[in-house]
C-alpha cells in the first residue's frame, strides 16, 4: 500500500510511523496466520496467538519494523502450513526463506549452502529415551538421512543430510516412535534438559524426570507458548554428579536443600535463576527465589508469558530474555512475573541454602555406582557426539539386554547406559567396545566438544568437528593431563558448543592470511571459563589463530599449565585464572620455543 505524502515534510519519526502503519495494514489484509487474529479493524486479538499479535501490533503502531521472522509468523503460523511442507516433499523442493524459518517449528533446518538438505532436531525431555526408540532412530536415519546421528549439547539427538523429499516421512516416523521434533527449532522453547543420572544418582537431591516431563508436555500442548520473540531454554538440575549446565539457560531450576530457621519450610526446593545466555557472556542471574518443585511449570509459564509481552520483536540479536531483564531491571521483571502468577515469590537469603554436592567432571565417562544396590551406569564416549546407525543399534541392544532399557543423553555429547548389574559390567564394556566405541578415554578426549561447524551449518566460520578431532589427535599423545579438562570449539556467535564456559574455548573466525583480503579458517582462543560454582566467562588468549595452528597452540598452552601450575593437583581452570590473557599467551609461546 502506497502512502501519498503530497509535499508535506515529515520528521524521521513520522516517516517511520507511516511505514509501520502501511506495513501493518498490508499484513492485516492477508487475513492469515497470526494476522488473522487482528484482521478486523479495531478488534481485540483472540485465540492462542493473541498475546503475540498484541506484541507485534505494539511494534507496528510505534512506527518500528518487525524482524523478518516476526513477519513470517504473522503472515502464516508455521503450524498452519503443514500441507505445503507435504507438497514440497512430493516434488523434493527446497523451502523459500520464509518456509525455511517455518519448518524449524517441526524441527527441520534447511542448511544450504553448507548442504542441500535438512537437519532435524528432536525433543527428548531430560535426554532419556528407550532402547527401541534409539534403534528406531537408527533405522530412520539409515533409510532417510545420513547414516548417523549426533548427540547435541542439549542432551538431544539430531540427524542430518535429509533430502526435502524425505522430510515429512522422517518427522512422522519420529512420531511413530513416540518421540517428536515439534518446536525444537526457531522461536520456541527448546529441548528440556535435566540431570542425566536422575533417579539413579547417589548424591542427587531430586529426581528431575517428572518436572522435565511435565514442562515438556505443557509446552507441546499449548500453542500460545510458541512463536516467542526468540528461542528459550529451560533446564532442571537435581544436584547429581553430572552437570546439566542449567546456569546457561533462560530459566535454571537447581535443586537445593533449604535449612530450617529461615521462615521457610525446610527441605528440597528449586533455586531459580533466569536470563542465562553464555553466547552473550551472561549466566542465569540469582534471584534469591526458591520454588517448590511441584510449582516449577507454573513459574516457568509465567516467566515465558512476560517474555512474550516484552521481548524484542525488531532486533533478533537483542531478542532473548536477558535483554528484557537488562532493560527493565530484575526486580521489576520479577514483579511482572508475580502479577502473572497471582502470588508472591518465596525468597530466602543465600545462607539458608546448603551447598550443592560437588560435580564429578568425569562421571559421564566410564563405570559409576548407582544408588540402587548392585547397579551401575556406564558412560560411553562418542567421538564429538557422532554415532553411526550400526553403533546405535548395538548400544540399544546392550541397554535392552544388560541395562534397564534406557539410553540417557548428556550435554557433554555422549550417552549413558544405566541399570547394568555388577556381574554384567565387564560384558557390557566388551560389547560397547565391539561397536567401536569406548568407556575409557583421556581427560582431553572426555571434555572435547564441538558444534556441527561449516560442514553442516551455514552460520559456522570453520569446520569445528574436524578441527576438534585434529586437536585431540595431536594433543592426546603429547600432553599427559591428569585433571579434568574441557576444550570446546564453536562455529559462530550462537555458541552452541558453549566456548566461553570451557577451560579452553575456541570460536571460529575468518583469519587474515597473506596479502590483501585473503582469509583462512581460524579461531579466537579463550581460557579460564567455567560453570556451576566456578561460573565465569573465559578471557581471550589468542586472536585470529589459524585453524592449522590450533593443535600446536593448544599443546603449548597445556604444557605451560603443566610447567607452571602451583601444585600437582591444581586444575587448568585455577591456573588460567591466576594469569591474564597476555601472560598465558607468553607462557604458551615460551613452550613453543623451548
Amino acid at each position: 500500500m502506497k502512502i501519498e505524502t503530497l509535499s508535506i515534510d515529515f520528521t524521521d519519526e513520522q516517516k517511520r510511523y507511516l511505514e509501520g502503519f502501511a506495513s501493518g495494514l498490508q499484513i492485516s489484509r492477508a487475513g492469515r496466520g497470526l494476522g488473522a487474529a487482528s484482521a478486523k479493524a479495531g478488534a481485540e486479538p483472540t485465540g492462542p496467538d493473541a498475546a503475540h499479535v498484541k506484541a507485534q501490533d505494539k511494534v507496528l503502531t510505534s512506527g518500528k519494523k518487525l524482524a523478518d521472522p516476526e513477519k513470517y509468523k504473522r503472515e502464516e503460523h508455521p503450524f498452519d502450513a503443514y500441507p505445503r511442507l507435504k507438497e514440497q516433499a512430493l516434488t523434493n523442493a527446497p523451502p523459500s526463506p520464509a518456509d525455511n524459518f517455518r519448518w524449524r517449528y517441526y524441527g527441520l533446518f534447511y542448511v544450504a549452502p553448507a548442504q542441500d538438505s535438512y537437519m532435524c532436531r528432536l525433543r527428548i525431555p531430560n535426554g532419556i529415551l528407550k532402547h527401541w526408540q534409539f534403534s528406531g532412530m537408527a533405522d530412520l536415519a539409515e533409510r532417510l538421512c545420513g547414516p548417523f546421528a549426533n548427540v547435541t549439547t542439549r542432551a538431544n539427538l539430531q540427524v542430518r543430510e535429509i533430502p526435502p523429499k524425505h522430510a515429512v516421512e522422517l518427522i512422522e516416523g519420529i512420531q511413530d516412535l513416540g518421540l517428536c521434533s515439534r518446536g525444537s527449532g526457531a522461536d520456541n522453547i527448546r529441548n528440556v534438559t535435566g540431570t542425566p543420572t536422575a533417579g539413579i544418582d547417589p548424591q542427587e537431591l531430586l529426581d528431575t524426570r517428572p518436572y522435565a516431563r511435565e514442562w515438556h508436555y505443557h509446552i507441546l500442548n499449548d500453542r500460545s507458548l510458541t512463536g516467542l520473540p526468540r528461542k528459550f531454554n529451560v533446564a532442571f538440575d537435581g544436584a547429581g554428579k553430572i552437570a546439566v549446565l542449567e546456569d546457561t539457560n533462560d530459566i535454571a531450576f537447581a535443586a537445593v536443600e533449604v535449612k530450617g530457621g529461615f521462615g521457610v519450610e525446610p527441605g528440597i526446593w528449586f533455586r531459580l535463576g533466569i536470563g542465562g545466555i553464555t553466547g552473550h557472556k551472561d549466566f542465569a542471574k540469582e534471584t534469591g527465589i526458591v520454588v517448590k518443585p511441584e510449582d516449577a511449570t507454573k513459574v516457568a509459564d509465567a516467566i515465558v508469558r512476560v517474555f512474550i509481552d516484552l521481548g524484542d520483536r525488531t532486533n533478533r540479536l537483542k531478542a532473548r530474555l536477558k535483554y528484557v531483564i537488562d532493560g527493565i531491571g530484575m526486580e521489576k521483571f520479577l514483579r511482572l512475573v508475580e502479577d502473572k502468577l497471582g502470588e508472591a515469590f518465596t525468597r530466602v537469603p543465600s545462607e539458608a541454602l546448603v551447598p550443592r554436592p560437588a560435580f564429578d567432571r568425569m562421571a559421564h565417562i566410564g563405570v559409576h555406582k548407582q544408588k540402587q544396590e548392585s547397579l551401575n551406569w556406564i558412560g560411553v564416549s562418542l567421538p564429538l557426539g557422532k554415532v553411526t546407525c550400526a553403533q546405535m543399534r548395538g548400544l540399544a541392544k546392550i541397554a535392552q539386554d544388560l541395562g534397564d532399557g534406557d539410553i540417557r543423553l548428556t550435554v557433554w555429547q555422549n550417552l549413558l547406559i544405566p541399570g547394568v548389574r555388577d556381574e554384567n559390567v565387564a560384558l557390557a564394556i566388551a560389547a560397547i567396545e565391539a561397536t567401536g566405541l569406548a568407556v575409557k578415554t583421556s581427560n582431553i578426549r572426555a571434555g572435547l566438544i564441538a558444534c556441527t561447524g561449516n560442514a553442516g551449518c551455514k552460520f559456522a566460520a570453520a569446520d569445528t568437528k574436524r578441527h576438534a578431532a585434529e586437536i585431540g589427535d595431536w594433543c592426546e599423545p603429547r600432553v599427559p593431563v591428569e585433571t579434568p579438562l574441557n576444550i570446546h570449539l564453536t562455529g559462530c556467535h550462537h555458541s552452541c558448543a558453549q566456548h566461553y564456559i570451557s577451560d579452553i574455548g575456541l570460536i571460529a573466525a575468518k583469519v587474515p592470511a597473506g596479502e590483501e583480503d585473503d582469509t583462512v579458517e581460524g579461531y579466537h582462543l579463550f581460557a579460564g571459563g567455567g560453570f556451576g560454582p566456578h561460573a565465569d566467562v573465559g578471557q581471550e588468549v589468542y586472536h585470529d589463530l589459524k585453524a592449522a595452528d590450533a593443535p600446536k597452540t593448544v599443546e603449548n598452552l597445556l604444557k605451560a599449565y603443566l610447567s607452571h601450575r602451583a601444585s600437582a593437583d591444581e586444575t587448568f581452570l585455577s591456573f588460567a585464572r591466576r594469569h591474564d590473557g597476555e601472560t598465558l599467551r607468553k607462557l604458551a609461546d615460551a613452550e613453543a620455543s623451548a
